[in-house]
């Protein structure tokens, strides 16, 4: 343990870093600047492009994105909370399986989501949400159960980015805790309730090569510039080496009394582990919490309004190479992040406490250790910017369901688009302020970062595999999808509350949250539901021919918009054969491949760990590059002809002046002159 830390009992027990000034700046500043900037562009976007908001452009962004963007936007809404704190209190926890579980667990269901863009371009192509189609294919009461499943992952996923938001805002500012999550999601309310998805797109890419700008520098300073591949090595080597009474030695006050406890620090080996080493793939806890992490955020990302929101804003041609490339830059920033911010707190014996860890205070942890004051205002710019581009995705993808799905099938069928405009607007921000509340809600019954995020496969899980086959399976039928969804969903809450009791012997929080009960809930969630939906659609099958979700209305403009030649039916079969082999493809290397190989070499060797660093390090830079800069260039025209306007004026006022100077002087217009003199009375 480093001197300055011998003797404290917690890594943020003392005064914050930051000042409560800080806090404040951060969370009302940077919301009032993003509202400003991105009310600009949508303004100017009006004046200089002619794109008018409508109903349809205000949810949809003109189903017209390209592929880097739909990347980045992809990164960006799947870059929670958790993604920056958890990834890398697993890590902590487990040592290198939990980094990589996080990765590799989390990344797969964005490349699979492809399929289904592709799906949606060919069989709803005038689709606006997902649970329009689950209506247009199984009828009122598997809309109605459908609506509840993505109304609810909505919910748990912005209770996630507030729980971690306002504890690391509070951890690193001083700033109250229930202050701090009522305060964040108003940062995202003015710009999305403005400019709708166009806005929140070009937000999200700032959002994003903010954040991958603040994790090339982290990696880059824990394995270059401070420490080593071989440094962190062997702390990690050390740290596991400690007996208990050594630790207890370790964690002790200037009294010589110990406030150890088992499992409290990073002290000693960890229970699962080959041989208690952090270096290792073979860990009993790392591969539960990798399945507990699969199936949790198949279900965040299939019942997720946002995902199919912005699979519905792409390009058709597009749609299906944006989700597969911002699956695979998103796999950078958990496990690039929890590989070195992780990995070194437990390497230098940081002492954060289990609490704090659970809470996501690891990165802000080390980054405060590594950067000082510079390292907390880092981490909580990087974590606002995911709150808020994470949060502004809810908040449409919610009003997208309350006016598509609630107000216009049951209150105003015939609501014109301008009425659905005004609706989404004031649903957003009626959603933000409410989910302050909640939050604060959450705060006051104990539930934590860690808790939820766990839990969350259980409530949700069971909804993934109908929706799947709702766009996959022709003999899909309505009973079974609602029945694998109701039945799912009892079966893993009782599953999870059979096992907590039986092996724990009581229910609490905390024998709830273990990873027994977790594990086993999640798994009955989505395998009963398949189970469930397979039989009851073998025995009255559906065979249904898409034809009624292809016949969705749209509000605004002209119906299904003439498709060009390379989104032609052929161009979308081989695009959706192009994303099933890279999808599953893809798959089948993280999750099963590469964890094998990983299993063949044990505790890692300083070659292999050193291997390890740098294929993490690669990937972080790599996908850095990607997502900042295909953008652009995708984008390059559209930008010229922006600021063409702005820069040819000014040149011709320039050139006008020095016409009108010559002709004072000489009594006439130079001829080289007459044409700039012309372009600036354009």
């Amino acid at each position: 343990m480093l001197p300055q830390y011998i003797h404290v009992t917690s890594f943020f027990g003392g005064a914050p870093p930051l000042s409560q000034s800080v806090g404040f700046a951060i969370v009302l500043g940077f919301g009032a600047f993003f509202s400003v900037f991105t009310t600009a562009v949508v303004c100017l976007n009006r004046r200089f492009n002619g794109i008018e908001q409508t109903s349809e452009q205000f949810n949809t962004a003109g189903r017209s994105v390209k592929t880097g963007l739909t990347a980045a936007v992809i990164v960006a809404q799947w870059t929670w909370a958790a993604t920056l704190l958890q990834s890398s209190n697993v890590a902590w926890t487990y040592g290198v399986s939990g980094a990589y579980w996080y990765a590799a667990g989390a990344s797969i269901q964005c490349v699979l989501f492809g399929v289904l863009a592709i799906e949606i371009k060919r069989k709803a192509p005038t689709a606006h949400t997902v649970c329009e189609m689950v209506r247009a294919r199984w009828g009122t009461r598997a809309h109605i159960t459908f609506l509840f499943f993505c109304l609810l992952a909505n919910i748990i996923v912005t209770s996630m980015l507030l729980l971690g938001g306002a504890a690391t805002v509070h951890a690193l500012t001083g700033m109250d805790i229930n202050l701090a999550a009522f305060l964040i999601p108003w940062g995202v309310i003015l710009y999305s309730a403005v400019g709708g998805l166009h806005a929140k797109f070009i937000a999200d890419y700032v959002y994003v090569a903010v954040i991958f700008v603040i994790l090339v520098v982290c990696i880059y300073t824990v394995y270059v510039t401070e420490s080593s591949t071989n440094e962190v090595y062997e702390g990690l080597q050390t740290v596991k080496s400690y007996t208990e009474a050594q630790c207890s030695s370790i964690f002790s006050d200037a009294n010589g009394t110990s406030f150890f406890k088992a499992g409290q620090y990073a002290c000693g080996s960890i229970e699962g582990n080959q041989e208690g080493s952090y270096l290792t793939m073979l860990s009993e806890g790392g591969l539960a919490f990798g399945v507990i992490n699969i199936i949790g955020n198949f279900g965040t990302v299939f019942c997720d309004q946002s995902y199919w929101q912005s699979a519905i804003a792409a390009k058709p041609t597009s749609a299906h190479k944006g989700y597969l490339l911002g699956g695979v830059a998103w796999f950078a920033i958990p496990f690039s992040l929890a590989t070195s911010l992780g990995l070194c707190a437990a390497s230098l014996q940081l002492p954060i406490t289990a609490a704090e860890a659970s809470a996501g205070l690891v990165p802000p942890a080390v980054a405060t250790h590594l950067f000082g004051k510079a390292g907390s205002v880092m981490m909580t710019i990087m974590l606002f910017n995911a709150i808020t581009s994470t949060g502004s995705a809810e908040g449409l993808a919610v009003s997208s369901l309350v006016v598509y799905d609630i107000y216009k099938p049951y209150i105003n069928p015939k609501a014109s688009g301008r009425q659905i405009l005004l609706l989404s607007k004031v649903v957003i921000v009626l959603f933000g302020g409410s989910m302050g509340a909640l939050a604060v809600g959450l705060n006051f019954l104990g539930l934590d970062l860690g808790f939820v995020y766990l839990f969350m496969g259980i409530l949700i899980g069971s909804a993934v595999i109908p929706l799947w086959n709702m766009l996959m399976w022709p003999k899909a039928n309505a009973t079974g999808a609602v029945a694998a969804a109701w039945g799912g969903m009892g079966l893993a809450l009782l599953t999870w509350l059979a096992v907590a009791s039986a092996k724990y012997g009581e229910l609490t929080l905390k024998t709830l949250g273990k990873n027994e009960p977790m594990l086993l809930g999640n798994l009955v969630a989505i395998g009963s539901s398949g189970l469930i939906h397979f039989a009851f659609s073998m025995v009255r099958p559906q065979n249904y021919d898409f034809e009624s979700m292809r016949e969705i209305e749209l509000l605004d403009g002209d119906s299904a918009l003439e498709p060009a030649a390379d989104e032609s039916e052929a161009h979308l079969e081989e695009a959706k054969a192009w994303i099933v082999r890279r999808g599953f493809g893809f798959s089948a290397v993280v999750i099963v491949f590469w964890p094998l190989l990983c299993v063949a070499a044990g505790v890692f060797s300083k070659v292999f760990f050193t291997l390890w660093v740098f294929i993490s390090l690669v990937w972080g830079f790599s996908a850095a590059a990607v997502i900042i800069i295909l953008p652009i260039h995708e984008s390059r025209e559209a930008l010229l002809e922006f600021f063409r306007p702005a820069w040819c004026g000014t040149a011709a006022a320039k050139a006008k002046a020095a016409a009108e100077k010559e002709k004072v002087t000489t009594g006439h217009t130079p001829p080289q002159l007459w044409g700039a003199s012309m372009a600036a009375s354009i």
